[in-house]
């Protein structure tokens, strides 16, 4: 049973070596800024992380990964495609978000808002006058009597990069934070949600070969 909210993380290599995933299940728009990136890691990453989008939105709408009414991205200011929150024009009512880092991808759905942030382990962010603001204060004080500074720190900026890309919570919601470590790949990560959200394992998405759709 799919929960109400869920994250899915994985590497790069994880998710495009995926037999039946490709550029071929994005939308016209989403191939043409792929093929703007320069930098192949930087697009293979890019590429990962909007494949794992849309097999997160085809497990919680039952729809196929394939065709260009699945994820949209729309800039609600100038309205172009390419940038502004993800969201599934067919199903209003629920969220999608996406994030890649240095070979990492992740994906979350979920009804209402969410929003989800993967970085590796070993990234510091910084410099200081970025973090005071960004982060609350209490996490500033909270990271500095930390034994390790600044592996409290980055998990301060996830957090706050999940909860900005949510949004602000409705009258009526609360945004639930669930946070990781994946020692196995390097990274840490959260998620924010309207409803608590869950951690699943990529072949929870992944599965068997992914079929085209339409």
């Amino acid at each position: 049973m799919t929960p109400g909210a869920f994250a899915v993380a994985a590497t790069t290599r994880e998710v495009l070596g995926h037999p039946g995933l490709g550029p071929h299940l994005l939308a016209p728009w989403e191939r043409r800024r792929l093929a703007a990136v320069r930098v192949p890691a930087r697009r293979d990453d890019v590429l990962a992380a909007r494949l794992l989008a849309r097999l997160c939105a085809a497990r919680i709408t039952g729809r196929p990964p394939g065709g260009t009414g699945l994820l949209a991205q729309r800039c609600p200011e100038c309205h172009r495609d390419g940038h502004g929150r993800p969201h599934l024009p067919d199903h209003p009512g629920l969220g999608i978000s996406l994030s890649h880092a240095d070979g990492l991808v992740a994906a979350a759905a979920g009804r209402g808002p969410v929003g989800v942030d993967v970085e590796p382990a070993a990234r510091r962010p910084g410099p200081p006058s970025v973090l005071r603001r960004v982060l609350p204060e209490a996490d500033l004080r909270e990271a500095a009597a930390h034994a390790d500074p600044g592996a409290a720190l980055l998990r301060a900026w996830v957090r706050a990069e999940a909860r900005f890309k949510a949004g602000p919570p409705g009258p009526e919601a609360v945004h639930h934070l669930t946070e990781w470590t994946d020692e196995g790949r390097a990274a840490v990560g959260a998620v924010v949600a309207t409803d608590p959200p869950a951690l699943l394992p990529p072949s929870a998405v992944l599965g068997g070969p992914t079929p085209g759709g339409g």
